[in-house]
């Protein structure tokens, strides 16, 4: 079955932005030695999910929104507020899933984040 294994960001400035998510959520990104202006994003080392790529906003790409998994949605929600993003909806409960809020990065690109807990009601 087709899986998601790659996600890319369009920012208005991808190198000042990219600090965003370096600081909040530790993902390393380097500017990638090619011809065109990219990003290469690794989000971890051995725990799963997918990495990306960065790169300059234009009338062709759109902002995708992402879900993050966090493991302090409350934490996060304030590491996010505090880095310049915001946050555009409560932490809501998805029963038996975990906890989840939309935010924002300093440029307004939306994302999510979700806590995984069993136990969210």
């Amino acid at each position: 079955m087709p899986r998601v294994i790659h996600f890319e960001i369009a920012l208005k400035d991808p190198e000042g932005t990219g600090k965003f998510y370096s600081d909040v959520f530790g993902w390393k990104v380097n500017k990638w030695p090619g011809p065109v202006d990219y990003w290469l994003v690794t989000t971890g080392d051995k725990e799963p999910g997918i990495d990306g790529g960065i790169l300059k906003a234009g009338d062709a790409v759109a902002p995708i929104v992402n879900t993050i998994g966090v493991e302090n949605i409350d934490a996060m929600m304030e590491k996010v507020k505090a880095s310049g993003g915001s946050i555009v909806t409560p932490k809501n409960a998805i029963p038996t899933v975990g906890w989840f809020c939309y935010a924002k990065d300093p440029e307004g690109v939306p994302f999510g984040m979700m806590q995984s807990d069993e136990n969210a009601k």
